[in-house]
C-alpha cells in the first residue's frame, strides 16, 4: 500500500507519518512517499498532476497546509486563501486522476460559524458568518470539504475530512508573534523566565475559552477515520456533511492556559492582559461525540501535553526556532 502524506514536515504530517513508519517497521506491507516543498510545490497543478502520474500512490492523506494564529491571518488573508485553495485542488484533483481511491484531507475548526453553538457540531457548517480574523482560511478549509464530498458524489471516491481542534506539539510553530497561542505563549514564558522578567502580557482579556489537542492525538484520530470501514464510516456521516469533528471535548480560558503554561515553564512572574487586543470567537469547543460514537477518544491531557512539549522545545536549536 503506497500511502503518499502531503505536508509530512509539517507538526501533523510529521505525526502522521511517524505512526505510518512504526507500521511499516511492524511488519505491515506500507510504502511511504513523501515529497519535500522544494521538490514539489503544491500550489503549481502542472507539478502536482506530475508527481502523482508518476508516483500512483494508492492513499493520501492531505496535511499539507499554511497555518497561523490570530496575527498571521490578520497580515497574509490574500496568501491564506490561495494557497490553501490551491493545494486542496491540485493534490485531490491530481488524486482522482491518478486512480486514488482513499484520501483524507485535514481541515480545522474554524470553519464553523463565530456564533455557531457551543459545543460545535458538525451539522453548524454553514449555518452563519464566519470569524473575521480567520475567514479567508476558513472558506478554504470549507471548500476542502466541498471539494472532497463533491469527487465522492460524482465518481465514487473515498475522500474523507477531519476537523481539528487546536493543535499543539513536537514540531509546532513557536514564534512568538506567527504562531498559534499555546507555543507562542510556551516561547514567551520561556523567554521571560530566562530575563526574569516581572510581567507577561497576553492578548485580549484572558476570558475567551479554546480547546486544545495534542499533535499525537491527532495523528491517531486522523488515522483512525482513515481506516474506518466504509460502511462505519457512512453510518456517522452524510454524503454533504460527512466531515467529522476531533478534539479533546474539554476547553480552558486563554488565562488559564496561560497559568498552566507558566507553571510548566517555571516562570514566577505577574501575568496580565491586554484588552485592546483581539480576542477573536469567545468560544470554540469542538462537539466530538460522532467520533467517540465511533470508538475513539483523545489520551493526553493538557497539562501534560503541554510538558511533553515544552520538554521537546529544550531540545531543539533555539536560534534555529527564532527563525520560524
Amino acid at each position: 500500500m503506497k500511502i503518499y502524506v502531503a505536508g509530512h514536515r509539517g507538526m501533523v504530517g510529521g505525526a502522521i507519518l511517524r505512526r505510518l513508519a512504526a507500521r511499516q517497521s511492524a511488519g505491515q506491507a506500507v510504502e511511504l512517499l513523501t515529497a519535500t516543498s522544494l521538490e514539489l510545490d503544491l500550489t503549481d497543478q502542472s507539478a502536482v498532476r506530475a508527481f502523482f502520474a508518476r508516483e500512483r500512490p494508492d492513499q493520501v492523506i492531505l496535511a499539507a497546509a499554511r497555518v497561523g494564529g490570530i496575527h498571521a491571518n490578520n497580515s497574509f488573508p490574500a496568501q491564506f486563501i490561495y494557497e490553501n485553495l490551491m493545494i486542496e485542488c491540485n493534490v485531490i484533483h491530481a488524486a482522482y486522476e491518478a486512480g486514488v481511491e482513499k484520501l483524507l484531507q485535514l481541515g480545522s475548526s474554524c470553519i464553523y460559524p463565530r456564533e455557531a453553538a457551543q459545543p460545535m457540531r458538525e451539522q453548524a457548517l454553514l449555518s452563519g458568518p464566519l470569524e473575521a480574523t480567520n475567514e479567508p482560511y476558513a472558506i478554504a478549509k470549507i471548500a476542502g470539504i466541498k471539494l472532497c464530498e463533491s469527487y465522492n458524489r460524482q465518481y465514487g471516491t473515498d475522500y474523507r475530512s477531519v476537523m481539528p481542534t487546536n493543535l499543539y506539539g513536537p514540531g509546532d510553530n513557536f514564534h512568538p508573534e506567527n504562531s498559534h497561542v499555546l507555543p507562542a505563549l510556551i516561547r514567551r514564558f520561556h523567554d521571560a523566565r530566562l530575563t526574569d522578567a516581572e510581567n507577561v502580557t497576553i492578548w485580549g482579556t484572558g476570558a475567551p475559552r479554546r480547546e486544545f489537542l495534542h499533535v499525537d492525538d491527532m495523528a491517531e484520530a486522523s488515522l483512525f477515520v482513515h481506516d474506518l470501514a466504509p460502511q462505519l464510516y457512512q453510518r456517522e456521516t452524510d454524503p454533504m456533511l460527512s466531515h467529522i469533528n476531533v478534539g479533546s471535548g474539554q476547553d480552558v480560558t486563554i488565562l488559564e492556559l496561560a497559568r498552566t503554561i507558566a507553571r510548566v515553564v517555571g516562570y514566577e512572574g505577574r501575568i496580565s492582559c491586554d484588552p485592546a487586543r483581539p480576542d477573536g470567537t469567545l468560544q470554540k469547543l469542538m462537539d466530538v461525540s460522532r467520533l467517540e460514537r465511533l470508538g475513539w477518544r483523545a489520551s493526553i491531557g493538557l497539562e501534560a501535553g503541554i510538558r511533553q512539549t515544552y520538554d521537546w522545545f529544550l531540545t531543539q536549536d533555539l536560534a534555529a526556532l527564532r527563525q520560524k
